[in-house]
């Protein structure tokens, strides 16, 4: 069975030559960053054989260090990147964005302000059509600003669009994190729209198997089915990687064996077009 693990952060701290944009105080749990090398340690330790690699906000809107990661391990790293939609000539620039080697996509991040205010209005009509009618799938974490995509879905039915960690506020536990599920399953109902069942442990207010959220994510899998389910675990934010898979592959009751190969690989590399 492939296993990809649909989102991890992998980083370098802010230096000459790869600056951030607004340079803070490294991270308190990963000092030095997180490697490629690191990740796929733990990768192969648990069983897990493709990352997508997600570039963490705080370092703008650079590729270099996921993209090299890709080229370095080809066929286990590939990106979906980040991409400033506010940039003049959207569309001419995002014609051959899945040009680029190992580039799966892109993803964005809009739950705090300022980002959350693109998703006012009609800010990035040039960019969802652009991306509509070139085929890029785009992961979106849209937190609690998750009803601002209703528009989105309308306007652009053909949009591959992903929602990322299940449209959960990760500032909430058990109940209170799918506060927003009735919004998110709305917007599944067009069939372009799928659901990254990623960070689920944090989302839990107890151990392994983390039977409180586990209702929730009957309920999500009652309405779109698996193939529109791509597990994930947002890596550095989790205390431990292999119970987080271990949730998709022993937790969930209600899976069946061909339920799993498509939440743990199938769907991902279906939606995102990850070939082997």
């Amino acid at each position: 069975m492939l296993v990809i693990d649909s989102q991890v952060h992998i980083w370098e701290n802010h230096r000459a030559g790869r600056p951030w944009p607004e340079p803070t105080t490294p991270r308190v749990d990963w000092p030095d960053g997180y490697s490629a090398e690191s990740m796929l340690e733990e990768m192969d330790a648990v069983g897990v054989d493709r990352t997508v690699i997600v570039p963490p906000v705080w370092v703008g809107n650079s590729n270099e260090t996921g993209l090299e990661a890709a080229n370095t391990y080809p066929g286990r790293f590939a990106v979906m990147g980040r991409f400033d939609p506010t940039l003049p000539d959207v569309t001419r620039r995002l014609r051959t964005w899945l040009e680029q080697p190992h580039m799966l996509g892109i993803r964005m991040s809009l739950s705090r302000p300022p980002h959350s205010k693109l998703l006012d209005d009609d800010m990035l009509d040039e960019f969802w059509a652009a991306c509509e009618r070139f085929g890029i799938p785009v992961m979106i974490f849209a937190g609690r600003t998750i009803e601002k995509l209703r528009p989105v879905t309308l306007r652009y039915p053909g949009l591959n669009l992903v929602i990322d960690h299940m449209g959960c506020d990760l500032g909430a536990k058990g109940r209170d994190a799918f506060a927003k599920m009735d919004v998110v399953l709305e917007l599944a109902k067009n069939s372009n729209v799928s659901l990254k069942l990623s960070m689920a442990p944090n989302l839990s207010r107890g151990p392994f198997p983390y039977t409180d959220i586990n209702p929730f994510l009957r309920r999500m899998y009652d309405a779109v089915g698996p193939r529109r389910i791509m597990w994930g675990s947002d890596r550095t934010n989790l205390t431990n990687y292999t119970d987080c898979l271990r949730h998709v592959t022993d937790g969930l009751g209600f899976l069946s064996a061909d339920d799993k190969i498509w939440i743990l690989g199938k769907t991902a590399a279906t939606v995102l077009n990850w070939k082997a």
